[in-house]
């Protein structure tokens, strides 16, 4: 190493951006915020890092295709159960006497 560098001819550049992430302001509840540090102090991570990884995992699961299992599952949560409706009439007329 030199005793003394010359930056008489040094040229100052800009720093290279980072593109991964972008700062942003948003509001959340104190709640979110509080329970977020918690965990994050606990994990030894920052809250924000955490808060990042959650996002992260619900997109991925949001994302996911739509499987005949999930269908399935989805509407049996959202339609109701059939129910047998009372036969009448003649057609219910002739069940009857059949099952005589």
């Amino acid at each position: 190493m030199r005793a003394e560098y010359d930056f008489s001819k040094a040229i100052r550049k800009p720093l290279i951006p980072i593109k991964s992430k972008t700062r942003i302001s948003i509001f959340i509840d104190n709640a979110v915020r509080d329970a977020f540090r918690l965990k994050a102090e606990n994990a030894r991570v920052g809250y924000q890092t955490m808060m990042n990884e959650a996002l992260k995992q619900f997109l991925a699961e949001s994302s996911r295709p739509i499987t005949y299992a999930s269908l399935r599952q989805i509407l049996k949560e959202v339609l109701p159960t059939p129910q047998k409706r009372p036969t009448t009439g003649v057609a219910g007329t002739a069940q009857k006497r059949a099952a005589r």
